[in-house]
């Protein structure tokens, strides 16, 4: 896969071309240099270097599942108090809103008619399906079919979809674009996701169809099972050499990995209960992501000479408390001081150029292990599940030699670790919650949809959650509420309630 720099300088101008220069001017006031126009394969290669996940990521989707944890308050207050932030809450919306949607529905007008670039065509819209589920499985309904046509259409207040509805197209959008992608067709050589490999896209198509089919296993079975087998039927990932990676460079970044080796570095910790399950469970993946700072006493003292990174060291931060009344956990755990609760290694996992995973062969295994238990799919569950497993512990091989995990120790815990009947469910989408760490959108939603892991819910008093003992969505943005008022309030009115208590529609008990 090439990486960015070739591509960045090109890619990211092309959120500013999407004007264009009246008639009427005269020639002097042209720029004879600036472009006029640009190659829609680096538009699409902007939405998804802007997928990376981000700082949202780590306020509220990893904590809602209990994997991150930060006990301060302030701007990043968010689900570690259950609070609803809006101007955090509002990442995922602005960004994929602004940059992917806009970026994507400008490739496909531009494409679409031009059967010299299908491939490019067809790329942009499984792209635009993938951004489009993770902004309704967040808000619930949301603007579809009007979305992105500003400025072809001039819609600036676009409708709100149902969810159901949005489903419904995001199922036939990677059906349909995922069976057009044609190896005999023109090649896009600027792809920096697949270097261009249609086979690859049309894999990785497939496995998103039936990430979305899956999402359907409550509130519609019937059709969660006819698109599980036009999926399996397309042809999933086969390997993690299909996994959907950005690469980072110096160029751009590690979002999460800028925010934990900056101004947040010493704000974030692993969560006692994501600790304790890889610990209690003798999981070798807790060496490779996990560091402590052995008694440091401040940010400043989380320096490389108190560094452990064994797993018997390991001490996740529990939930329910500030940074002051952590104080008493802190004693409890004989710890030096909250600073001294393990981290996200910034070095390894987290580091400035850790690549950032988005869809992957491991979580593929597991979803079909549970499409075969639920008898949607042929095959075997217990196979896939454990190939699941092996396959996540082989991915940490991407991050470097120091967070790879040897095929003995991979080998002990599959064979300790089998799918036992009566526990399909529950083990299956337990890890799947390992298996997203740090895709933090899909191990929320993928939560919401199993009820696995079982959690306890986050004790912090004074919560902003009412009915519900987890948040489930996130609430549509202020400025929205603003400018967009009359469709929105429809889109309340039909959903719920603008809280974090509201479930979307396939979210059922």
């Amino acid at each position: 896969m090439k990486t960015f720099n070739k591509y960045l300088s090109v890619g990211v101008l092309s959120a500013f071309l999407l004007s264009s220069c009246d008639k009427g001017f005269d020639q002097m006031n042209v720029n004879p240099i600036a472009l006029t126009a640009v190659d829609p394969g680096f538009q699409l290669n902007t939405a998804i270097v802007n997928s990376a996940p981000a700082y949202g990521n780590l306020s509220y989707e990893t904590t809602i599942v209990k994997q991150m944890i930060t006990p301060f308050s302030g701007q990043g207050s968010a689900a570690n108090f259950n609070q609803d932030n809006r101007s955090v809450a509002a990442g995922n919306w602005n960004s994929y809103y602004q940059t992917n949607i806009k970026e994507l529905t400008d490739v496909i007008t531009k494409t679409k008619s031009d059967a010299a670039r299908s491939n490019l065509y067809n790329m942009a819209r499984i792209w635009r399906a993938y951004t489009f589920m993770l902004l309704t499985d967040t808000y619930g309904d949301i603007p579809y079919t009007q979305a992105g046509k500003s400025y072809l259409e001039g819609v600036v207040t676009p409708v709100y979809d149902t969810q159901e509805s949005v489903y419904t197209d995001i199922l036939a959008e990677l059906d349909g674009a995922s069976a057009a992608m044609d190896a005999a067709k023109a090649k896009v050589a600027t792809d920096i996701m697949y270097d261009g490999d249609v086979v690859k896209w049309k894999r990785m198509g497939y496995s998103l169809l039936l990430r979305a089919a899956m999402r359907l296993s409550k509130v519609n079975p019937t059709k969660a099972a006819e698109y599980v087998t036009k999926a399996v039927a397309g042809g999933l990932m086969q390997s993690n050499d299909d996994n959907a990676i950005i690469r980072h460079t110096a160029s751009f970044t590690n979002p999460i990995g800028s925010q934990l080796n900056g101004g947040q570095s010493a704000f974030f910790y692993l969560a006692d209960d994501f600790v304790k399950y890889l610990s209690q469970n003798n999981d070798p993946r807790l060496a490779s992501i996990a560091v402590r700072y052995v008694g440091a006493t401040s940010g400043a003292q989380q320096v490389e000479s108190r560094a452990n990174r064994t797993p018997a060291a390991q001490i996740g931060a529990p939930l329910g408390y500030d940074n002051t009344t952590i104080s008493s956990a802190v004693t409890a755990s004989k710890l030096a001081s909250l600073w001294d609760y393990s981290q996200l290694d910034r070095t390894r996992m987290a580091s400035l150029l850790a690549p950032s995973f988005l869809v992957t062969y491991a979580q593929t295994q597991l979803l079909l292990s549970e499409a075969v238990f639920r008898k949607w799919a042929t095959g075997d569950a217990a196979a896939l599940f454990s190939n699941g497993i092996r396959s996540h512990m082989r991915q940490f091989a991407s991050y470097g030699a120091s967070t790879a995990i040897a095929d003995a120790a991979i080998n002990t815990y599959v064979t300790a670790n089998p799918l036992t009947a009566g526990k399909e469910l529950e083990q299956i989408n337990t890890q799947y919650w390992v298996a997203s760490f740090l895709i933090g959108p899909e191990t929320w939603a993928n939560f919401r949809r199993s009820g696995f892991p079982v959690l306890t819910p986050n004790p912090y008093p004074g919560s902003d959650l009412k009915t519900e003992p987890f948040i489930r969505r996130l609430t549509y943005t202020d400025a929205e509420l603003n400018v967009n008022k009359t469709n929105v309030q429809q889109a309340i009115s039909r959903q719920g309630p603008n809280l974090l208590d509201t479930r979307i529609w396939w979210d059922k008990k």
